[in-house]
């Protein structure tokens, strides 16, 4: 894809001490690129800074997680004529040097996931959230007609055709944005692929969710995922 008009979306709640620095690392790799960030009902000063970076801010009244935050930045993208959404996380873990390499692969797909156990870097995750994990991508990567290792990443680049199928429906359920939405946009027959990237340690603040949950919701979506496969 030759110059695509490119929107970087970082969803972001409390992350004042990391979202200027990501900001600024996505304009010195991809310097073209317009950069949104959507404020997820912050308490602290995440709008300001990320204003006084460089960035576009949208700011949600209510808290509504990274799925309602990602719904927004589509829906912006769409109206705004983007060729490519690429979802960049403010808490520094995603790092954007990776960019070019999830936009280029959209030229042989129409979702991108930079995926994190797929050869490159050290990433880790404790074992039992990564079984829960592996069990997800043997469920997806039939759907998606390809090997998929790293459903759950949210590191991700999208063309022109899922910017318009995201921005009118996109789950805000905890990783519906992720596992969910994989699965809705193979379904309808869009093309995803994956690309291996490294990923960094979070720069600051503590996790949206703890360990007990996340590791409660993927079992959860692993459980709805067996039952869409079984159910005509």
């Amino acid at each position: 894809m030759a110059d695509p008009r490119l929107l970087v979306v970082i969803p972001a709640r409390n992350e004042s001490a990391s979202v200027a620095t990501v900001i600024r690392e996505v304009h010195e790799v991809v310097p073209a690129a317009d950069v949104l960030v959507v404020d997820d009902a912050s308490t602290d000063s995440t709008a300001h800074v990320a204003e006084a970076a460089g960035a576009r801010v949208a700011r949600l009244p209510i808290h509504l997680g990274v799925g309602g935050a990602m719904r927004l930045g589509y829906r912006y993208a769409r109206d705004g004529d983007y060729d490519v959404v690429v979802q960049v996380d403010a808490d520094g873990q995603h790092d954007p040097r990776y960019l070019p390499r999830l936009v280029t692969a959209l030229d042989q797909a129409d979702l991108v996931i930079g995926a994190r156990f797929a050869g490159e870097g050290d990433y880790r995750v404790a074992a039992p959230r990564r079984w829960a994990m592996r069990a997800l991508s043997a469920v997806l990567s039939p759907i998606a007609g390809t090997r998929l290792s790293d459903t759950t990443s949210g590191f991700r680049a999208a063309n022109r055709a899922v910017i318009r199928l995201f921005a009118d429906w996109y789950p805000v359920e905890y990783l519906g944005d992720t596992v969910e939405a994989l699965t809705y946009a193979a379904r309808r027959g869009h093309r995803i692929v994956q690309v291996p990237v490294g990923m960094r340690p979070r720069a600051a603040g503590t996790p949206s969710q703890s360990s007990a949950r996340a590791l409660f919701y993927l079992g959860r979506a692993v459980a709805a995922l067996v039952l869409a496969l079984i159910r005509r």
